[in-house]
């Protein structure tokens, strides 16, 4: 019988799947197919993402995965924002070495064997506004804030009371020809998005500060 890393390799598209999705490939529930999963990981063939959620070891994978797609996987529905979509957009100059996310659901914190994914619940009326679907070279994607929406975004989880641009300059250390590339479209697209007072007074003050 081929074992569940054989199976994942031909099946698995991406390589990442549930412990659902092998049950229905060996047809069996339960302790054998507990047994089956626990041998290929003791093997180092798959690893464990979290519960329920494996993927294959990298010597396997069809291609290389980014860990903004993977993200989308770990837990769901989310996109990535905060420090790592300001990082990925350059609007930062440290290194971020979590993943971090914005969900729908409550606040979680998964340490995987592909690092730290740490997704904090912002309430919103449309989740996806001013998030742009980003495609991978080589196949892929992931959902990502726009720079604007990331600073709303990070205003709303820290609880600041941002009323100009002059913290975000002080305390992220974001450039001037950074925001010189947010225009009135960036802004429209958030209207109405959020209900929290900070984020709305936030923005609001900095549209007006940019004369937008």
């Amino acid at each position: 019988m081929q074992t569940v890393t054989e199976i994942a390799i031909e099946r698995a598209g991406l390589g990442v799947f549930t412990r659902q999705e092998c049950a229905c490939w060996i047809d069996s529930e339960g302790a054998r197919l507990d047994a089956l999963l626990k041998r290929s990981v003791a093997a180092q063939e798959i690893l464990r993402v979290r519960r329920g959620l494996f993927c294959l070891a990298t010597r396997y994978m069809p291609r290389s995965i980014h860990p903004f797609e993977l993200a989308q996987v770990v837990f769901g529905p989310s996109y990535i924002s905060l420090e790592s979509a300001l990082s990925h957009h350059g609007w930062i100059p440290e290194a971020v070495y979590a993943t971090t996310c914005v969900s729908l659901a409550r606040s979680r914190n998964f340490e995987t064997p592909m690092g730290l994914f740490s997704y904090t619940r912002v309430p919103q009326v449309r989740f996806y506004a001013g998030v742009r679907r980003e495609e991978q070279q080589g196949g892929g994607s992931f959902f990502v804030a726009g720079p604007l929406k990331a600073l709303a975004d990070y205003v709303y989880v820290h609880g600041l009371e941002w009323r100009s641009l002059a913290p975000v300059q002080g305390s992220l250390r974001i450039e001037n020809v950074e925001l010189a590339t947010l225009t009135e479209e960036s802004f429209e697209q958030l209207s109405g998005v959020y209900r929290s007072g900070r984020v709305l007074r936030f923005l609001d003050a900095i549209r007006k500060e940019m004369k937008l």
